[in-house]
């Protein structure tokens, strides 16, 4: 097959969104399937590059100032436009409903090629960085949910990572007027896999070897709630001795460091900032558990890629998490925001060695589950059902019935705030 993946995020960006369609179009492209990725450029100019056996074509983009500082495509329609005529994709998958999305969605429903997207986004994820308009987010809420409802509900058929990110539209879920299919982010197991730290990355990191380690490792943003854990540890401190591995960077990064300086245990807190991809997997195997306090999550490729590492979790009760952590299974759950809840799920791990073994075991157990290569098959068996539906679709419409469709797609798009100039 020929499959286009269009996404808004992608690597290098570091969140789930962008880790999730790099693994996919790896992951296709192994498969022996045809791949290329239309993803916003990093340097503002369109571009094209390969990144390892697929395809990246980059459009013109600019920062987006208010999350994350990454950078946007917010009127890549001819870009694409190109792009899907040229390679005359069998199937195109959007992961997110941005200005490429947006341009991907109109395109595929006008060309007639079948359209999977898959819902990533939950509006707490932008609302939490947005602290001026938090008097505003229930109704901001609401209409980002109705945007991505109304959005998802063009395509031929909607994916979520988890049941809970189905839950995601709110009320609106009925109204989405679509099939939706659970399939999981998953994991790279040939990556992601239990072995013995290697001692030099101790060293590179400063890291002590005669005490757990309680690790972090993704995003530092405010929607991940980590002052939570940082509470947290301070807490774990006054019992027994630990060190709390913080990877990654973020607009919350600063905020992080000064409150581990206020509560005076900066001396038992590293902060590596962001790591090269090697790193990251050497430092998933220095920790005693993985600890996530992020209530916005759709599933977690974070939590997921420690679970595959051995590592037992402590994570909030919120979002998708608990399909994940399994209370009192492979690690302990607790409320929003409740720091005192997380260092004792902390400290009974770290205090008990039978128990931690027990949680790792599981915690293996589970991401076996969620392997990649299950991934990639689901959603090649999806590409093909859809493919083979859409051209039924197409068989059977009546005269008339794509002019009509085709002016009302181009309407609906115009008030979304796209722009005219793909004509």
């Amino acid at each position: 097959m020929k499959i286009l993946i269009a996404s808004d995020l992608h690597w290098p960006v570091l969140n789930g969104v962008a880790t999730f369609s790099r693994n996919l179009a790896h992951g296709l492209a192994e498969a022996g399937h045809e791949v290329i990725v239309i993803a916003p450029s990093q340097d503002g100019k369109k571009s094209v590059e390969v990144d390892g056996n697929h395809t990246v074509y980059r459009t013109r983009s600019t920062i987006f100032p208010f999350y994350q500082n990454f950078r946007i495509s917010v009127t890549p329609q001819l870009e694409v436009r190109k792009i899907i005529q040229e390679f005359e994709p069998d199937v195109i998958h959007i992961q997110m409903l941005l200005g490429i999305g947006q341009a991907a969605m109109l395109l595929g429903r006008r060309y007639d090629i079948p359209v999977v997207s898959t819902s990533h986004a939950m509006a707490e994820n932008l609302l939490d960085n947005l602290k001026k308009v938090a008097p505003l987010s229930r109704p901001i809420n609401y209409m980002l949910s109705d945007y991505g409802r109304r959005f998802h509900s063009k395509a031929d058929v909607i994916t979520s990572p988890t049941a809970s990110g189905i839950k995601s539209f709110g009320k609106l879920v009925e109204k989405v007027g679509k099939p939706i299919e659970i399939i999981s982010n998953g994991v790279d197991l040939r990556e992601y896999k239990p072995q013995k730290a290697d001692p030099a990355i101790y060293e590179k990191f400063g890291l002590p070897t005669t005490v757990p380690i309680i690790t972090y490792i993704g995003r530092i943003d405010a929607e991940k709630h980590l002052s939570v854990l940082v509470h947290a540890f301070h807490e774990v401190l006054q019992e027994r001795d630990a060190h709390l591995l913080v990877v990654g960077h973020g607009v919350d990064f600063d905020n992080l460091n000064n409150l581990a300086h206020e509560l005076d245990i900066e001396h038992a807190v590293t902060f590596t900032g962001r790591v090269s991809d090697e790193d990251k997997i050497a430092l998933e195997q220095v920790g005693s558990l993985y600890a996530i306090s992020s209530p916005a999550e759709l599933q977690s490729i974070a939590t997921l890629e420690a679970m595959a590492c051995g590592q037992p979790v402590v994570a909030v009760d919120a979002g998708a998490l608990a399909e994940l952590c399994h209370d009192g299974e492979n690690g302990f759950l607790f409320d929003l925001d409740d720091s005192h809840g997380m260092a004792e799920g902390i400290s009974k791990i770290i205090s008990d060695p039978a128990l931690r073994e027990k949680f790792s075991k599981e915690s293996l157990a589970i991401a076996k589950t969620h392997n990649l290569t299950h991934t990639i098959d689901s959603f090649v068996k999806l590409y093909k059902r859809t493919i083979k539906a859409k051209k039924a679709e197409v068989a059977a419409r009546p005269a008339g019935w794509v002019d009509r469709i085709r002016e009302k797609d181009f309407r609906e798009y115009m008030s979304l705030g796209g722009s005219n100039d793909e004509e």
